[in-house]
């Protein structure tokens, strides 16, 4: 595992979309028994993190390990990095966490860096407690977790000394965040590299039931040569990277857990076929089709001066593109985060908050139609993008 003297799984388990009983209830039992089955059947590293299942992960994930399941693993949670407003925060945030999980820690991330979070690492001196925690023994190693472009994440990681990075990296986002660049520059500084979103959180493993609803797809699977389930393409697709050490899956069912450890007993680095890496880039590209903006997140139509985090709100519209009225709820629980007033986004900022502007700020200035090189009618599609999220209308009536 990059530097580090580990012999670790290809397949991690990540502490995320535990089964749930309903909208807010964590299947405890279920989860226990998926974290046991995946231990037993050679999985030796865990991750979860602070907000997970609003708190209840790491309880969960710290039962589960005990009865000898501690000793069998590698167990990474994170520092909360939007919540930290002072160096004193952090040893409140690390001892809370080491209770919830009943043990010390193997390595422990900063929580999603980006440019602004790397400023308040400097700002607050945290790398000093990092090290301090782990002269006292309360974790092994340090990293982080990342979410900006590649600029940064070169940034980030020539920074400091790192023992491990995780980015998030599927074959649809192969130039999104650290992407592929990202990849090959981590394995350059021989740095521990995970993966989470192998399967971009569901949409990269469509079940064999639903398939003719995306018959693009199901075309593609049929024609290959090599037969896989969707989900199997993703993981072997990401573990086929000499660089990457584990992949993270947040298995939500005991059928995933038995699914994936298989597809990761049948993994190797550089196995993929010139016909297998031809079915990805189809498989690629129809995805693609199924985006109502084509947007890249190059970020080039940023800083927008009205606050509007356009990338970001485009990848909003673009999920429930996909997924329909079926996530809705779920997608619009994101966009409800965002702020979507002047004054609450100067609010935010000014209390140091860390705030994302929603379509509703969009002022229809025009500032960001020169610089987008995919010559996207940014202004409309904000405004239609309002609709959606704020008056209820459907997809369907503003984009087909």
């Amino acid at each position: 595992m990059g530097s580090l003297n580990w012999d670790v799984s290809v397949l991690g388990f990540g502490a995320m979309r535990f089964p749930m009983i309903d909208q807010t209830t964590v299947n405890e039992e279920e989860a226990i028994k998926m974290i046991r089955y995946a231990i037993d059947n050679g999985v030796n590293y865990i991750d979860t993190a602070y907000p997970y299942h609003n708190g209840e992960s790491e309880v969960i994930v710290g039962k589960a390990l005990k009865e000898g399941y501690r000793e069998k693993v590698y167990l990474t949670t994170k520092l909360p990095m939007w919540a930290v407003k002072n160096s004193e925060d952090f040893d409140k945030f690390l001892s809370e966490q080491i209770d919830r999980l009943q043990s010390n820690l193997d390595i422990y991330l900063f929580h999603g860096l980006t440019k602004n979070r790397l400023e308040k690492i400097k700002k607050l001196n945290l790398i000093k407690k990092m090290e301090d925690a782990r002269e006292r023994g309360l974790f092994k190693y340090i990293g982080f977790s990342f979410h900006d472009n590649f600029e940064v994440f070169k940034e980030i990681i020539d920074y400091y000394n790192w023992d491990c990075c995780q980015i998030q990296y599927n074959y649809l986002d192969v130039e999104y965040q650290a992407g592929t660049k990202g990849v090959e520059y981590a394995g350059s500084k021989n740095i521990a590299l995970i993966i989470m979103e192998p399967i971009r959180g569901g949409k990269l493993a469509i079940t064999e039931d639903k398939l003719d609803t995306k018959p693009e797809l199901r075309t593609i699977l049929d024609n290959s040569k090599t037969k896989r389930t969707l989900a199997d393409w993703a993981l072997q697709f990401v573990w086929n990277h000499p660089e990457v050490c584990v992949v993270l899956s947040g298995m939500s069912n005991m059928q995933q857990v038995k699914e994936n450890i298989e597809s990761a007993n049948n993994s190797a680095i550089n196995s993929l076929t010139k016909d297998e890496l031809k079915t990805i880039s189809e498989l690629r590209d129809a995805y693609d089709r199924y985006d109502l903006v084509p947007c890249t997140s190059c970020r080039y139509c940023l800083p927008c001066p009205n606050g509007v985090s356009i990338p970001f709100v485009f990848r909003l519209l673009n999920e429930l593109g996909y997924w329909g009225e079926e996530r809705k709820a779920r997608i619009s629980f994101f966009y409800d985060r965002m702020v979507k007033t002047q004054g609450a986004l100067e609010k935010g900022l000014s209390q140091g908050d860390e705030v994302e502007g929603a379509a509703s700020l969009c002022i229809q200035c025009g500032e960001c139609l020169e610089k987008c090189p995919q010559q996207i009618d940014i202004p409309d599609i904000m405004e239609k993008t309002n609709s959606i999220f704020e008056e209820g209308r459907d997809v369907s009536e503003l984009f087909y």
